[in-house]
């Protein structure tokens, strides 16, 4: 889809939904959450959030989110059973309702990063043990980790803590058993990533799962899976020539949006913000799109025929 499609219908965006009879709404930042007795009904929309609020409505976005997941949970799903029940519409996924797991498992193939709780920023202030790993001395930014280490977080806290495997036990948030499952399953369904982002140009640098236990006890990957959202992305063929240079690698980069706002207000603390710029809404969008087609292969459809709450209405009529 190129461009100047997508300007066509900077407008058609899905931004809230409340559905009636398909369970109780919960509204987070990208999906509403409609919750029965036996399952969960995810909804993707196309709102955008950063500085923890919504600072766009971005065409497509929620289609894609969705179907990038949908691709990844069929690709991994020899490795470990996942929450998916059927994905009766583009932005909607039927899931198995699990409970959910109080840690993020991060999962990081490069040291790299310019946040305070990245692997780079704690290496270049001199930290090389990190509890479960120790990385040798002379690393550059963004260079290969000798293998893909395991950055476990908090989930349920205001602020998210980065905790090693020993103090997730400690606090005991889960068993050390349930620990070493969780990392040994997240660095398999990394390793799979790694390998079908290469094989599409792409480098798949980290990412973030999400597990929870079925009612059986039984450990299933839910939430989401390789989206843009949710793992970094390079594009391997410039990498070394770039890395080699000191420079930084191709990315796929949604910066410049939040870059626009911090030079046009304080996105903390304006009670209102101002419109997004829609050449620059429209540019987010149309990388959003690319990376699905790259990482799938597929070109991006959308059915322009029918409105989005329309197509979903009638299409949650199936399930």
């Amino acid at each position: 889809m190129n461009i100047e499609t997508i300007k066509e219908h900077i407008g058609d965006v899905l931004k809230e939904t409340d559905f009636k009879g398909i369970g109780k709404r919960k509204v987070g930042k990208v999906r509403d959450v409609y919750t029965t007795a036996d399952k969960i009904i995810l909804v993707s929309t196309d709102r955008h959030s950063s500085f923890d609020r919504i600072i766009a409505y971005v065409p497509f976005k929620g289609e894609v989110l969705n179907l990038i997941s949908s691709f990844w949970f069929e690709k991994t799903k020899d490795i470990i059973q996942n929450h998916v029940v059927r994905i009766p519409d583009p932005n909607v996924l039927v899931a198995k309702k699990c409970s959910p797991l109080p840690i993020e498992a991060i999962i990081r193939g490069y040291i790299t990063g310019v946040t305070s709780t990245s692997l780079w920023t704690h290496y270049k202030d001199g930290k090389r043990d990190f509890g479960n790993f120790v990385l040798p001395e002379g690393m550059k930014k963004n260079q290969k980790l000798p293998e893909s280490v395991f950055t476990p977080s908090t989930k349920f806290e205001e602020h998210d803590r980065t905790l090693s495997p020993g103090q997730i036990v400690e606090e005991g948030l889960m068993t050390k058993e349930m620990v070493e499952k969780v990392e040994a399953t997240a660095k398999k369904l990394f390793l799979r990533g790694q390998e079908i982002a290469l094989s599409h140009g792409l480098i798949l640098v980290d990412t973030k799962y999400e597990f929870g236990l079925d009612g059986n006890g039984e450990l299933i990957l839910i939430d989401e899976i390789h989206t843009p959202d949710s793992s970094r992305y390079w594009k391997a063929e410039s990498y070394d020539e770039r890395f080699n240079k000191g420079e930084e690698p191709e990315y796929f980069d949604k910066e410049f949006l939040r870059i626009w706002f911090k030079d046009h207000c304080d996105p903390y603390k304006d009670e209102v913000l101002p419109v997004a710029p829609p050449e620059l809404v429209a540019e987010l969008s149309r990388r959003y799109i690319e990376i699905y087609e790259t990482i799938t292969g597929k070109p991006f459809e959308h059915d322009f025929n029918t409105p989005i709450l329309d197509r979903i209405t009638k299409n949650l009529e199936k399930i």
